[in-house]
């Protein structure tokens, strides 16, 4: 079993940064995709980004490309999403998510809130 603890999350005005954390209880980034999901009130989880253990390669979804990044600390089983250019339509519970075929755990969330 692997537990997947977000952190980061707060109130941010439009137009700032936050960076939130996704901290795996083992090493599992070499072996699992890494997906970040973000749902807002009263709308579905939306998917945001995934990176890919085949090649690296990393597909954000138009609403958050050239703005958001992942990146990630091996030694602390880490991963991290970069948010920049914040804006209210942002604002929701952000979900990192481990996959792969067989298997895919999720964290519990935090909360991310774009206001003035």
């Amino acid at each position: 079993q692997v537990q997947l603890v977000e952190s980061g999350g707060g109130l941010v005005q439009p137009g700032g940064s936050l960076r939130l954390s996704c901290a795996a209880s083992k090493n599992i980034f070499r072996g699992y995709n890494m997906a970040w999901y973000r749902q807002a009130p009263g709308k579905q989880r939306e998917w945001l980004l995934t990176t890919l253990i085949t090649d690296g390669s990393t597909n954000y979804a138009d609403s958050v490309k050239g703005r958001f990044t992942i990146s990630r600390n091996d030694a602390k089983n880490t991963v991290y999403l970069q948010m920049n250019s914040l804006k209210p339509d942002d604002t929701g519970v952000y979900y990192c998510n481990a996959f792969r075929v067989d298997t895919a755990y999720w964290g519990q969330g935090t909360q991310v809130t774009v206001s003035l």
